[in-house]
């Protein structure tokens, strides 16, 4: 699979598919079904491209891109990394400024008690380092390093990761808005994920940088998505397409809604849209 561009025809119902990853294109095995491979080259055959937009960091994304053979150009860690997939290069790369972090965990700590905290270092080789008492719930080979707490921002980060261990994914986020919302950008991107990113940045301003390198707009495309983390981006695309089982918050904002990620969802979509001659 690869954002590679084709000639465009007049035709084409949209120019750019932004998928996110998790929960979305990925089965719950973590691979790319049969279905949807053949209906995403369906699309890039008619001449649409097609973009990964995850909130996975470049160095988590990188094992399943190699797996699914995607080489296009990919927006990884919630919009903070524009990442060229077949050239192993960052494109763009943004990061959380330590000092406002650090006051916002104090803050949200304020309000909440005692937070399980994680940070992703910035860069290719950035490491997921995880405090005391966090305990990663997705994917199933996901690297962390167990680190005290005072090593968490010794180094560049992309964001942060926090858990409580008495509240909800939804409570804590709501709490971390209400404490910190005027420091950090905080966002719920899946079970056990609250994260804590510069504020403004969003899947949608990331999939804005890549798709004017790719030269198409907000009106040529339709993503896919089932987190309160894809929100932004399907306010940014001209058609937003929900998972079934997609969170409530995305589900409000959706154009559609489709099966679910162990049901091909993106691949009925696609099929309607980009039928097979």
């Amino acid at each position: 699979m690869t954002s590679t561009a084709h000639p465009i025809g007049g035709d084409l119902p949209y120019r750019l598919v932004a998928t996110d990853l998790d929960g979305t294109l990925l089965t719950s095995a973590e691979t790319v079904s049969e279905r949807t491979r053949a209906a995403l080259a369906a699309a890039t055959g008619a001449g649409a491209l097609h973009i990964i937009v995850t909130g996975r960091s470049a160095v988590w994304a990188r094992p399943v891109f190699d797996e699914i053979g995607y080489t296009g150009i990919a927006v990884c860690g919630q919009g903070a990394q524009v990442y060229d997939a077949g050239a192993h290069r960052l494109l763009t790369s943004l990061t959380l400024d330590r000092r406002l972090a650090a006051l916002a965990i104090e803050k949200i700590e304020a309000e909440t008690g005692p937070l399980a905290v994680a940070s992703n270092q910035d860069g290719l080789d950035g490491q997921v380092l995880a405090g005391p008492g966090y305990e990663l719930l997705i994917g199933s080979d996901l690297p962390v390093v167990r680190v005290g707490r005072g090593e968490l921002l010794a180094s560049p980060v992309a964001k942060l990761y926090i858990q409580h261990p008495g509240l909800t994914d939804d409570s804590l986020a709501e709490a971390a808005r209400r404490a910190a919302g005027d420091l950090v950008g905080v966002v719920m991107a899946g079970a056990g994920v609250v994260e804590l990113l510069p504020l403004g940045l969003s899947k949608a301003t990331g999939l804005a940088v890549a798709a004017r390198r790719l030269g198409v707009r907000s009106a040529d495309t339709i993503a896919f998505g089932d987190m309160p983390n894809d929100v932004p981006m399907f306010g940014w695309a001209a058609h937003g397409v929900a998972m079934a089982g997609a969170h409530e918050e995305l589900l409000a904002v959706a154009d559609e809604v489709t099966a679910g990620n162990d049901e091909d969802g993106v691949a009925l979509v696609l099929e309607r849209l980009f039928p097979r001659a």
